[in-house]
C-alpha cells in the first residue's frame, strides 16, 4: 500500500494535538506502507510554520518520501483544474496533490475530501 499524506494531516501530526490522527500515523509508520508527501505540502506547512516548529517540520519531511511534480503531474493537475475549479472550487495545490496521488497509485489521507472530487482519487481510511 502507498499513502500520500495531505497537508492537513501533516499539520496535525507535526503539532500532535489530535490523538486519533497521531495514533493512525504511528500505526501507518509501523506498517509496510510507503508514506509519501507532495512538495506542495512542504510549501503550505512552511508558510504557516512558527519558528519553534521548524525542527519538527524538518524531521517530519526527512522521514517521508517526496513525490516529484513533473510534466505529467502538472498536466493532470491542469485537467483537474479545468474540470473542477468552477464546480467544486478546486485550487491548484489540491489539484497537484490529487494528480500526485493518482500518478503514484497512492491512497490520499486527508480530512478535506470535498477538496478532491476527482473520481480517480482513492482515500486512505
Amino acid at each position: 500500500m502507498t499513502v500520500l499524506v495531505d497537508s492537513d494531516i501533516l499539520i496535525e501530526v507535526s503539532r500532535g494535538r489530535n490523538a486519533d490522527i497521531v495514533s493512525r500515523w504511528t500505526d501507518l509508520a509501523h506498517s509496510e506502507a510507503a508514506v509519501l508527501y507532495s512538495p506542495v505540502s512542504v510549501a503550505e506547512l512552511w508558510a504557516g510554520a512558527r519558528p519553534n516548529e521548524h525542527e519538527a517540520l524538518n524531521n517530519l519531511f526527512q522521514a517521508l518520501t517526496a513525490t516529484p511534480i513533473d510534466r505529467e503531474t502538472g498536466r493532470q493537475a491542469g485537467i483537474y483544474l479545468h474540470r473542477y475549479r468552477r464546480s467544486h472550487g478546486v485550487e491548484i495545490a489540491d489539484a497537484l496533490i490529487a494528480a500526485s496521488a493518482v500518478a503514484h497509485g497512492a491512497e490520499l489521507w486527508t480530512r478535506n475530501r470535498k477538496h478532491y472530487p476527482m473520481k480517480e482519487v482513492t482515500f486512505f481510511d
